[in-house]
């Protein structure tokens, strides 16, 4: 847990949970959801999966780009894609996710450093540690 507290997004769900309407307080995210075709939706709204792969994605790639920073590397034009699957684990459903890392111009091993590094201090991957299955694919 922070020892400060420096924001706090907050997001509202209305409706029928995946298949309804999520809002954040500040109107920026306005969304009707949907589950995907292959949970049985119509996929014709966004999904909770899909707005996590984001927010991990944009998280992981801040922190690389920090670390990497540190030692003074410029990443250039490097990108996180972050994959999240759904599935039955149970009674219940588990998430598994990748983060695909490319960093064009950059040693693999030295990207594969960054990676492992950010994924130490990325506030998602330190969330998440040990609850579901993370891996990391450096391209």
């Amino acid at each position: 847990m922070p020892d400060t507290v420096a924001y706090t997004a907050e997001a509202v769900s209305t409706g029928d949970g995946r298949n309804g309407h999520v809002a954040t307080s500040d109107q920026r995210i306005d969304l009707d959801l949907a589950m995907p075709p292959e949970m049985g939706g119509t996929g014709a709204g966004t999904n909770p999966e899909q707005l996590f792969a984001s927010g991990y994605a944009a998280c992981f790639h801040s922190a690389l780009r920090l670390v990497a920073g540190r030692q003074h590397t410029p990443l250039g034009d490097s990108t996180v894609t972050a994959q999240v699957g759904i599935g039955p684990e149970g009674d219940a459903f588990g998430l598994v996710v990748t983060l695909v890392i490319h960093v064009p111009g950059l040693e693999r091993e030295k990207v594969r450093d960054f990676a492992e590094a950010a994924h130490q201090v990325c506030p998602y991957s330190r969330a998440t540690r040990g609850n579901i299955s993370v891996e990391l694919r450096v391209l």
